[in-house]
This record gives C-alpha cells, structure tokens and sequence, in this order.
C-alpha cells in the first residue's frame, strides 16, 4: 500500500535540484511535485533514465511524443539543439509546425528513417489505438543503438500484455469496450484523452514481438530522486547496433 503522506528531501532529475517533496493523501503520481520545476514523478523518472543512459544527450538528437509544457521537456527544448516535440492535429498536416509544435501522428510518421538517438513519451501508450503500429515507427525513426525511454500505467493484477477498451472501426468511429470510458488529461485538449488499452506484466514481451527491441523495465520507490508511488514504471527499448 502506498504511504499516505510523504515529506523528504531528495533530487529532481528534472531541474537538477536538491528540493524538498511534500504530498498529503497516496496517490504521489499525481500530487508529489517538484516545488522547482513542477514535474510529476513519470517526468523525474524519465529524465534520470536519459541522463544515466545518455550523458551527452545536449548533443543528441531527440524526439518527444505529446509534452507538456513544463518540467523536464522545457530543459530539453533550452539544452538540446537537436530536440523536437511533436502533437498530434489530426486535421492539420503531417509535418508542419502547428502551435510550435511539429504534427506527427506517433503510430504513422513523417521523419525519415534512423532520424533520432533517443524518443521520449510520457503516458501516451494508452492513449492509441494501434501500440504495435506505433512502436514499429519509433523503432524505424531510431538509429542503431537508440532508446525509446517511456511511461505508461501497467496494471499489477493484470497477466496479459494488451486488453482493448476501446476501439477504432474503418469508418472512424470509436467502439468503447468498457460501461465506464476513462479520459486523461491532454494538454492540447480540455477533453482529455480517451484510455484505449489497459497494459499489464507481459507487456515486455509483446513490445519485443512487435518490434526487435531489447526491453528493460524499471519500477522505482526511491525517495533520493523524489520516484515513489504508484505506476512508477519507465520501459526503456533499445533498438540493436550502434
């Protein structure tokens, strides 16, 4: 169970700050922020795993899938030259700078091949309709030796790698799977973004089955870099060569 209050010193892997975390109620997901930066704890998650994997990631070329505007993602906008953040507008066309923000449908791509070192996304796979589609993209638009460093809830009483909730038909329409659609919150969209799938422990193996990744997932309860709670997983791939 998780503890309901938390109040400690540690490190934000976001800002590169020593700060103090505080959050009343369990679910530090959500509520244990950086006092500095405001990131959440996917986002420290994440940005420890590119700066431990990869030291020279000011020089690299890398690409975010769907940021927020804050936190981690706003270092990487000032730091990295090389760095693109893409939204999807599926009115808009692929490519084009749309709201400062490239248009790129993660499951379809415009970016030519081995294009990127690493990509980035943060609670984006249970948002789309087709993971297989899209993880087959990011493997394409990676060069050899990169990493796909990502989060995602992954359901602890859950075996199965995939369970729809919903999904798309051929005349565009969406078929919910579930009494109950659930929607998260979406920051190009007050409506929020629909859950289309619920992952869980085999996960691992599918993604490898999809794509010839090399996957490694890490869960964290690790108050030195502020990492506790529920859904604290981070699923890096490696993609072989380089």
């Amino acid at each position: 169970m998780n503890t309901p209050h938390a109040d400690f010193l540690g490190q934000c892997f976001a800002c590169q700050s020593t700060v103090r975390y505080s959050a009343s109620g369990p679910w530090f997901r959500s509520t244990l922020r950086c006092p500095r930066c405001d990131s959440v704890v996917r986002e420290r998650a994440v940005a420890a795993k590119v700066i431990t994997l990869l030291p020279t990631w000011r020089e690299l070329a890398i690409h975010e899938v769907a940021p927020a505007s804050r936190a981690f993602a706003l270092r990487l906008q000032a730091e990295c030259p090389g760095y693109v953040a893409s939204h999807w507008f599926p009115s808009e066309t692929r490519g084009a700078t749309i709201k400062g923000y490239r248009n790129e449908n993660i499951e379809d791509q415009s970016f030519e091949n081995d294009r990127f070192d690493c990509v980035i996304s943060l609670d984006v796979t249970e948002h789309i309709f087709r993971p297989d589609a899209a993880y087959r993209e990011v493997f394409r638009t990676l060069r050899p030796g990169g990493y796909y460093i990502h989060t995602f809830p992954i359901e602890k009483r859950q075996a199965e790698a995939v369970i729809d909730r919903a999904r798309l038909l051929q005349n565009g329409t969406v078929e919910h799977l579930v009494a109950k659609p659930e929607y998260h919150g979406n920051p190009i969209d007050l409506g929020g973004s629909l859950v289309t799938k619920n992952y869980g422990y085999d996960i691992g193996q599918q993604i490898a089955e999809w794509t010839p990744f090399d996957v490694e997932i890490s869960r964290f309860w690790d108050r030195t870099r502020g990492l506790i709670g529920a859904y604290t997983e981070v699923v890096v791939c490696r993609k072989p060569g380089g």
